[in-house]
């Protein structure tokens, strides 16, 4: 086999360094304007400010509509942890019954969950606040957790069904052998060999949870309990809206899930091609 270049190489290297400068354009735009004040803004959208504005950022954590942003982001980091923990709990749990189900069932069920990724959840917003109002879940974390539970566990069972698959079974048949029964083999056995997909899970639920504000509008818009994606659109008014402001409580709310994302990407990557194989 022929190897590369150096010329091929540099033309590869040169091309990916492109790539990133063009993905980092957003995040410089996004931190320029959240340090502009705004007489700035308008008459000069990309330029670097003259005026560093930092109070920005304290005007922004001061927040709006009576919660703080320091308030929103808690609220986010407790509905995304509770998802993350129940969604891999629930996924890893059924993934193991229907990877383990050579009959009819199994694979009846499996397709059951497939259906559930590919329908529209906005399809049944309207039921499902009719339902969670009446059980007191709107408005607070706890409801969010459960919403977002069933939302997102097919997703976890199809990439933890792809994994468990290509686990063999001679540690369950060992485990079997010494006394174990079936929950304590899954508990003990098969979930530290999930670890790989287990972080794949664990990133794409908490990167949608903390991100999305459809669900969280609905379910949270003038409550307490609203989180980093609600408090933002707080900013934005009925007939103007204060958009370095908006940019500066934008810029703290994509820290933390950027810096989970780049310490877990290791594991997305072999979740995904372990689910694959």
């Amino acid at each position: 086999m022929n190897r590369p270049s150096a010329l091929n190489t540099f033309g590869r290297e040169l091309g990916a360094l492109a790539l990133a400068l063009l993905w980092c354009v957003p995040f410089y735009y996004l931190a320029i304007v959240s340090l502009k004040p705004m007489s700035e803004i308008f008459a000069d959208p990309v330029g670097f400010p003259d005026h560093l504005a930092f109070a920005n950022y304290a005007e922004a954590w001061r927040g709006t509509m009576g919660v703080s942003l320091g308030q929103a982001m808690l609220n986010s980091l407790i509905v995304t942890i509770g998802s993350v923990v129940a969604v891999i709990a629930l996924g890893s749990a059924s993934a193991y019954v229907i990877a383990r189900n050579g009959r009819r069932m199994g694979t009846l069920l499996f397709f059951f969950f497939v259906i559930g990724i590919i329908l529209p959840h906005q399809l049944s917003v309207v039921p499902l606040y009719s339902v969670m109002r009446q059980i007191g879940l709107v408005g607070n974390q706890l409801g969010l957790i459960v919403l977002y539970s069933g939302l997102m566990t097919p997703m976890s069972v199809f990439l933890y069904s792809g994994f468990v698959r290509t686990l063999p079974a001679d540690y369950e048949e060992a485990a079997e052998v010494d006394g174990a029964s079936r929950g304590r083999i899954f508990l003990k056995v098969i979930f530290p060999l999930l670890a790989p997909v287990t972080g794949t899970v664990a990133v794409m639920v908490g990167m949608v949870v903390w991100n999305d504000f459809f669900i969280q509008l609905i379910f949270l818009s003038g409550s307490p309990a609203q989180t980093l994606p609600v408090a933002v659109y707080g900013f934005v008014g009925e007939f103007s809206a204060r958009w370095n402001l908006v940019f500066a409580a934008v810029f703290v709310s994509v820290v933390p899930i950027l810096a989970f994302y780049l310490l877990a990407q290791k594991q997305l990557i072999k979740g995904f091609t372990g689910g694959i194989k």
